[in-house]
């Protein structure tokens, strides 16, 4: 099918309002340098790969210096504690990045990481994980039965006595060596209501899925933002109770019910989302639950407002009945299986690319243009975007509302490494960012959502691909591709 080819199509107008806005960027602004003054905080609960439940709030002072805490818990809603860390040190920006674009680099160094425990049971799996994994400077870091002081305050790392008991954990503060900044203005939160709302949110570096590899990784893409205390989309209920919290007070997020997995329907991308390996793209999936079969597209792009194009990819399959995930509580596991595929790509370097592989490894060979699709399924995937047919991955899913009652989807985050979760053992433990419900189950498609292109001149005056806002892929490892 190519891209003149396109059949009649009944658009859902949420799902059609939700994709232009992502291709017109939202209207966002990212300054640069970033201006990180002022306090940041988590704007629900998040899950880091292992899985951790944890809660953050970072204050960063006007000479460089910052004070910030992570609240972790034993729970998926952030209302039982275990500790908190208060993690005090000095950053520096420097350059924007040359590796993930629209990011600023920064230096940071630690001064003192502390503690505080809030069960007995909390002081004495820490303890044991420190004294059995760190070195001889840690071990004995809390003698064993010792008593659990509410309060007290343990100090786990300084940098005046070069101690560091801090590896057993997990932990380190490489999320600070990325930083971007976003602005933009959102509706008030009641239709009547005119006027709008600044929002800022604070995107840092991006946590290792490999628990190993956490402590030496450099990210090259980011997790969940931290909203700005002052500027944050309202309501917010657990903005104000993060602000307020501290390492002796940690946060007790509201109770939330627990939505069924119910699939059916489409989702969308609620902004243009950055992976490791700088990759920036968009996301829209459709599923049938009536004989769980889903389609999903991947709009992938050159620059982290999504507005230039490099390739789409369309892929479609079956997947089966999802059962609640032992590791990750509130999650469901399921299989998914991708059987189809298709490929349209949107530049000149992916074409290149493309008609540069090995006959018989994408598509029929030396025959890629521009805005063309075509069907890679006979070449059992297309080797040069890592992707095979046909393809099991094991998946971890999450639906939730957020505060306006809107229904969110969070899919299993991807391998940091690239590689795909084709076993059960490699079954994500954290989510990417969510995607939004634009239409029920009853307001499914039933075509296939092919691709159309508006001419637009380039800089250089020359007509230029621009696509309609349509949609993306769904679990294809598509990774360690760059463009330049």
């Amino acid at each position: 099918v190519c891209a003149a080819a396109e059949p009649p199509l009944r658009w859902e107008p949420r799902c059609r309002q939700q994709l232009r806005h992502l291709q017109d960027g939202g209207r966002i602004a990212a300054p640069l340098p970033p201006r990180l003054e002022g306090r940041w905080v988590s704007t629900g609960c998040e899950v880091r790969p292992g899985p951790e439940f944890l809660t953050r709030s970072y204050l960063f002072y006007t000479n460089r210096l910052f004070k910030a805490y992570q609240f972790y818990y034993w729970d998926p809603s952030c209302r039982d504690p275990s500790y908190s860390l208060v993690i005090k040190g000095k950053l520096r920006l420097r350059q924007a990045s040359w590796i993930t674009r629209g990011a600023t680099e920064a230096d940071y160094h630690l001064h003192k990481v502390g503690i505080v425990f809030h069960s007995q049971k909390a002081m004495r799996e820490v303890a044991a994980w420190i004294n059995q994994t760190s070195g001889e400077g840690c071990r004995g870091f809390l003698p064993p039965g010792r008593a659990w002081a509410p309060g007290a305050l343990y100090e786990l790392l300084s940098a005046k006595t070069e101690r560091d008991c801090t590896a057993a954990l997990g932990f380190a503060m490489h999320e600070l060596s990325l930083v971007r900044v976003e602005q933009r203005y959102e509706p008030g939160p009641r239709a009547q209501q005119s006027g709008s709302r600044l929002v800022e949110e604070l995107y840092l570096g991006d946590i290792h899925t490999d628990w190993p590899e956490r402590l030496r990784y450099r990210p090259t893409g980011y997790q969940r933002p931290m909203q700005s205390a002052v500027h944050h989309v309202h309501p917010c209920p657990a903005c104000g109770i993060i602000y307020r919290a501290d390492e002796h007070h940690p946060p007790i997020l509201p109770a939330r019910a627990q939505l069924p997995m119910q699939l059916g329907g489409s989702w969308v991308s609620t902004h243009c989302e950055v992976r490791p390996a700088v990759l920036f793209l968009t996301r829209y999936f459709i599923f049938h639950a009536n004989n769980h079969t889903w389609e999903g597209y991947y709009y992938h792009y050159s620059d982290p407002l999504c507005r230039q194009p490099t390739f789409t990819i369309y892929a479609s399959g079956h997947y089966t009945q999802g059962i609640p995930s032992s590791k990750v509580r509130g999650g469901t596991e399921l299989a998914f299986k991708v059987t189809q595929a298709r490929v349209t790509p949107m530049d000149q370097v992916t074409v290149m690319m493309l008609n540069s592989s090995e006959p018989g490894s994408c598509g029929l060979a030396s025959s890629w243009s521009a805005g063309v699709e075509q069907d890679i399924t006979p070449t059992n995937g297309c080797l040069a975007l890592g992707i095979k047919l046909p393809h099991t991955e094991y998946e971890l899913f999450k639906t939730e509302q957020d505060t306006q009652e809107r229904s969110l989807l969070y899919v299993g985050e991807r391998p940091t490494d690239g590689s795909s979760p084709d076993s059960p053992d490699k079954r994500p433990t954290s989510y990417q960012a969510p995607l939004i419900q634009c239409a029920g189950a009853s307001e499914e498609f039933s075509n296939y959502v092919s691709l159309k292109y508006l001419g637009r001149k380039d800089a250089n005056g020359n007509e230029a691909l621009k696509p309609l806002p349509v949609a993306f892929l769904l679990f294809v490892a598509l990774l360690f591709l760059r463009w330049d």
